[in-house]
């Protein structure tokens, strides 16, 4: 989420939560053996029912996040498997611990090498970031003046890598908040009410993807989109176009159809349409950007 300060990105971020899908028994398991592996179980020793959200600062080291030690420990990733990572303030963060992301992120999982030994420790989250558009905090903000030069924003942006930015699913700005939105009385959705909604989509996930032992879109493979994320023609010529006008890597298409799928899960669609798609790409406004 990429927005000026106080725009609600954390707050948002910590709601999360709230609307993620109940884990089953398997995902409740072994995320209780990690925590009870590091002593953060508690002392009733049940099972974990609820998903995890860890957000370490941005002083963390690598082994910090990754995990690491003379006897390997599992790090925030591992603790955040089944649940949320976030990080704040992402630019903020070391560049080479940002980059050490990079292999769970991918992979679901870390493993951790000493001379005598090499561990694996389980790592699959949910990562959400937050930033702000420039070191000011208001570049593009209508009410405030920026004050950062072109050198200052490029360096800030640089200090997060293009391999990293690529597995990130969505990225979406968070415009300031207007004064009237601040004191208007909405009745919005619940979150209990948007929970259900996700809970459904992931029972549809499931009763697709258990038999390999998945538990989300977000998990498939090569394999696996080929099979279950066919386009129709429109959607395909649709996202052909955005490809090629946006520069999108495979690793990027890929996501997009994954992202299409789930939206499509979401309104209980049994194919993936060009509106799924369309919603899709409209996520990677980061590959947009042309400064």
């Amino acid at each position: 989420m990429i927005g000026p300060p106080g725009s609600g990105k954390t707050m948002l971020s910590q709601r999360i939560p709230t609307i993620l899908p109940e884990p089953v028994f398997e995902e409740a398991l072994q995320t209780t053996r990690i925590y009870s592996a590091v002593g953060l179980l508690g002392r009733n020793g049940s099972v974990m029912a609820v998903r995890p959200f860890r957000s370490p600062h941005h002083t963390v080291s690598d082994a910090g996040l990754i995990g690491g030690g003379a006897i390997p420990r599992p790090g925030e990733v591992s603790l955040a498997h089944n649940g949320v990572l976030f990080l704040d303030e992402l630019p903020e963060f070391r560049k080479n611990v940002l980059e050490v992301l990079r292999q769970p992120l991918e992979d679901g999982e870390v493993t951790i090498s000493r001379a005598q030994l090499a561990v694996t420790f389980p790592a699959r989250f949910m990562l959400v970031a937050a930033m702000n558009p420039c070191p000011c905090g208001y570049r593009g903000d209508p009410k405030h003046l920026c004050s950062c030069t072109r050198q200052s924003i490029q360096r800030y942006w640089s200090k997060i890598s293009g391999p990293l930015l690529d597995r990130i699913d969505i990225h979406i700005e968070v415009p300031s908040i207007e004064w009237r939105d601040l004191t208007a009385v909405i009745d919005g959705e619940s979150s209990e009410t948007i929970r259900q909604r996700v809970n459904r989509a992931r029972k549809i996930q499931l009763n697709r993807l258990s038999s390999a032992g998945l538990f989300s879109n977000a998990q498939m493979r090569s394999a696996f989109l080929k099979k279950h994320c066919r386009l129709g023609s429109d959607s395909m010529k649709f996202l052909e176009k955005a490809v090629e006008k946006l520069g999108l890597s495979a690793r990027a298409y890929h996501r997009i159809l994954k992202i299409s799928r789930t939206i499509a899960d979401l309104e209980g669609a049994p194919d993936i349409q060009s509106p799924h798609v369309a919603e899709a790409i409209q996520y990677r406004s980061l590959d947009r950007r042309h400064d």
